[in-house]
């Protein structure tokens, strides 16, 4: 059980890092808390109008998932899916950002991908068709979450599946503002570039 908690702390710590707000900071664009919807998520990295520094925040954000679950998995399933949790809420609950942290997809991804492939690539395969077709990224986000457990119960056990239906009921939660706008047709396109105040509701 120490263990297990240390796997989780050092995750934790791992998917704590602000990629998107300290990349954003370093090519002096400013504070990402300040820009768009205040998310530090590559989303929002997009929204100051560069696309090399959203992609580079997209894949450190899901790296930091994987490399977590691929350290901590040669020692059990249990210790992989510890690692999956730890870095999950590291990204969501940052210590270092006052517990002020992203939503969670891009490093969910990366931990579906390392913890069990076929679920992994199933989810970002969702995510994409979803984002090319309809350009809202939190849809996108949304429909990869609802796919998962699905592909999970039929591809991995049921440890990873509930990991699925648990890390999917907290994403959803924390696009509840982005799912009021998908319902009222106001929620921003993928590529919008928004440089007012984040709103309370973002």
């Amino acid at each position: 059980m120490i263990l297990l908690c240390l796997a989780f702390l050092a995750a934790y710590l791992l998917g704590s890092i602000p990629f998107g707000l300290l990349l954003v900071r370093l090519a002096g664009k400013g504070d990402l808390r300040r820009i768009g919807s205040g998310n530090i998520g590559a989303t929002n990295v997009l929204r100051t109008g560069s696309k090399p520094l959203a992609l580079a925040t997209l894949l450190l954000d899901s790296g930091k998932g994987a490399v977590a679950v691929l350290l901590a998995a040669p020692h059990g399933e249990p210790f992989a899916i510890a690692a999956a949790m730890g870095a999950f809420l590291g990204h969501l609950f940052p210590v270092w950002l006052k517990f002020r942290g992203g939503k969670g997809v891009a490093t969910t991804l990366g931990i579906y991908l390392a913890i069990a492939w076929p679920l992994g690539v199933g989810a970002c395969v969702t995510w994409l068709w979803f984002a090319a077709l309809f350009r809202v990224s939190s849809l996108a986000a949304l429909a990869a979450m609802v796919t998962a457990p699905l592909l999970a119960a039929v591809s991995t056990d049921t440890n990873i599946t509930i990991l699925t239906l648990v890390v999917g009921v907290i994403v959803w939660i924390r696009h509840a503002a982005n799912i009021v706008r998908l319902l009222n047709g106001t929620e921003p396109k993928i590529g919008r570039k928004k440089n007012a105040a984040p709103s309370p509701v973002e």
